[in-house]
């Protein structure tokens, strides 16, 4: 049931939070190892990302990929966030005295979190292709013609087996690690505190919110750059035998993009990040907290 309830709230969170994905991943992509200045930019911040794919692609572009979106969501949490929620449960995030232990926390969150990406990262991969196609006039990055989600999967595994499905997933679990283990890690420390400090009555709504708007920030500092170099692993062109043309793997991407497009470049499309992280953050765990207490109330 908390795997089932896990997946469910991202899901949740996802319906709202994937235009801002479609904007995070237009604009991470975006002057893609070029220098700053010499290449033209299309989406000058988050707000006229969206009013440009809203005017060129239409308003259904800002909902692409919402299929494969809402499936990577509920495979990828339903597995991280049910899988920590049995080590909580089960007081392995404690201590001998019954304190929270954030060392613990991190490392269940980037265990849990690398067994659901894994599993995803095929999930992942096509929804970043379809994010990323957009008309010729304001495309940026490699871009796919895919029909969908079942098409595109279908199409790369005759192409390249399951090689190819898999491809880019060992280079998006340093993402997944940094960004899960952080997530979780502050999240219930953040809880945990206020719990002990009793700014909220015990088993309020608002404990989990504040929590979960504390995680959303650490997440997006810490992952940012991982993120971008994620994108750009998943989004690049492939020769004959499905291996990237662009980058060797996250390493060689993180180096190449410091390289051409200086720190910044790391960090680039980091306030899309958060508007996309944030709220997504803040609402899944919102949720899933919520489900699980109301669960666990009506079921003792």
């Amino acid at each position: 049931m908390d795997f089932l309830m896990s997946g469910l709230a991202a899901c949740g969170a996802c319906v709202f939070t994937n235009p801002l994905e479609v904007v995070k991943t237009r604009m991470q992509l975006q002057g893609e190892l070029q220098a700053p200045g010499t290449y033209q930019r299309h989406y000058r911040n988050v707000f006229h990302a969206f009013i440009t794919i809203g005017k060129v692609d239409g308003l259904a572009a800002l909902q692409k990929g919402l299929a494969p979106a809402l499936l990577y969501q509920f495979l990828m949490n339903g597995i991280r966030l049910g899988t920590y929620g049995l080590a909580e449960a089960g007081g392995y995030l404690h201590t001998a005295e019954g304190t929270h232990s954030p060392a613990r926390s991190a490392a269940a969150g980037a265990m849990a979190g690398v067994m659901g990406a894994y599993l995803g990262s095929p999930i992942y991969m096509v929804k970043t292709h379809l994010q990323a196609q957009a008309a010729s006039e304001i495309a940026v990055g490699h871009q796919y013609k895919h029909q969908g989600m079942f098409q595109a999967l279908t199409e790369i595994g005759q192409k390249h087996g399951l090689v190819g499905l898999w491809r880019g997933a060992l280079g998006g679990l340093p993402r997944v690690i940094i960004g899960s283990s952080t997530q979780l890690c502050t999240f219930s420390s953040t809880k945990d505190l206020l719990s002990q400090w009793e700014i909220f009555p015990p088993q309020s709504w608002k404990l989990a919110l504040v929590a979960a708007m504390v995680s959303g920030i650490a997440v997006v500092l810490a992952m940012a750059p991982f993120d971008v170099a994620c994108t750009r692993l998943y989004n690049q062109p492939t020769d004959a035998q499905g291996k990237g043309l662009m980058y060797r793997g996250i390493l060689d991407a993180l180096l190449q993009t410091a390289r051409t497009e200086g720190i910044f470049g790391m960090y680039k499309g980091i306030g899309a990040s958060y508007f996309r992280l944030g709220p997504h953050t803040i609402l899944s765990l919102f949720f899933w907290d919520q489900l699980r207490s109301l669960y666990y109330t009506y079921t003792k």
